[in-house]
């Protein structure tokens, strides 16, 4: 690809080290992190790249706005918020950052595992009030369980290679790939990840297909109490199904980087009352979003994003 005249417009905030990187490679660009949806339809037009991180959704009153329009490049994982089907259609280019931030996305996940399973959280806030409970914080190892990723793509094998070094039995399925069984993780069905899992941990994009995934029925078909992990997209879990399956005893615990509704002052009554639970239960973890959001990963996204930039077409995935 030619990089004497791609100007590229940045339409969120972004890690200052990507300017650099762009310069070094040629490219032009127009940084407007705080450009809002309209006044970006209205600027677009003589783009032939866009870059985006998180509020933005490339939809067909984009593609149209933007006649120019080569490459997106996403700074991050998911592409939930791109028309793929009109972006294919259009012959426009899409970049993801899924190996920026895949080390970041694995080291939390392990993180919020270990201390839901030793009660670190409960344990540290009660030694603060004066409480020396050893019996009642008593953990539970993670070494020996069998461990079921849906998803095996960046995040996926990062993960997988990581419970490997804690002795964990790895299982996986993944439904846009082919022959992806390695050293970390054994290539399975849905249905023996249904029925052998001890901990289920989800890494994969939201779609039509896996759109509250987990709910009431698949937690009730799960053949054995288990823990729930999601680190994926917030959709694709009903927190209604997590919170029967908390009370029932079906889910031992969960931990949380993402909800199905973020905005958390604009959570309806029914969706208030379900994160009132989640929030006060011992056996539940709550981060913000942030897995795959350390410092070292934010200048990764964009070393992976310029690469793929300045290389020849590849597939996506």
């Amino acid at each position: 690809m030619s990089t004497t005249q791609a100007a590229i417009l940045i339409a969120d905030e972004m890690h200052p080290s990507l300017f650099a990187m762009l310069d070094e490679a040629g490219f032009t660009y127009d940084y407007q992190p705080t450009i809002d949806r309209k006044t970006l339809l209205t600027t677009i037009a003589p783009f032939e790249g866009l870059i985006i991180r998180s509020k933005t959704y490339v939809d067909s009153e984009m593609f149209d706005a933007a006649p120019a329009l080569r490459y997106i490049g996403r700074a991050g994982a998911g592409l939930d918020l791109i028309d793929m089907d009109e972006a294919t259609a259009r012959g426009i280019r899409v970049f993801h950052a899924g190996a920026g931030n895949r080390d970041a996305v694995a080291e939390h996940v392990v993180g919020m595992l270990l201390a839901l399973f030793i009660n670190l959280l409960r344990a540290d806030r009660q030694v603060r009030q004066g409480i020396w409970d050893r019996e009642g914080n008593r953990g539970i190892e993670l070494m020996g369980k069998t461990v079921g990723l849906f998803g095996y793509g960046n995040n996926g094998r990062a993960t997988a290679r990581r419970l490997s070094g804690f002795g964990c039995r790895v299982l996986t399925f993944d439904k846009y790939r082919t022959n992806y069984g390695d050293q970390f993780a054994e290539q399975v069905t849905v249905e023996q990840i249904m029925a052998e899992s001890d901990i289920l941990s989800l890494h994969v994009p939201l779609t039509e297909y896996t759109r509250h995934w987990i709910n009431t029925d698949f937690v009730a078909q799960m053949a054995k109490p288990f823990f729930l992990v999601n680190a994926s997209r917030g959709e694709v879990v009903s927190l209604d199904a997590v919170v029967a399956g908390l009370q029932s005893g079906k889910i031992r615990g969960a931990c949380l980087d993402v909800l199905e509704n973020e905005k958390l002052k604009t959570l309806t009554p029914t969706q208030q009352v379900t994160f009132d639970y989640l929030r006060q239960a011992d056996q539940v973890i709550l981060t913000p979003h942030i897995a795959g959001w350390t410092h070292e990963s934010y200048v990764r996204i964009n070393e992976v994003l310029v690469r793929q930039l300045t290389s020849p077409p590849a597939p996506l995935r």
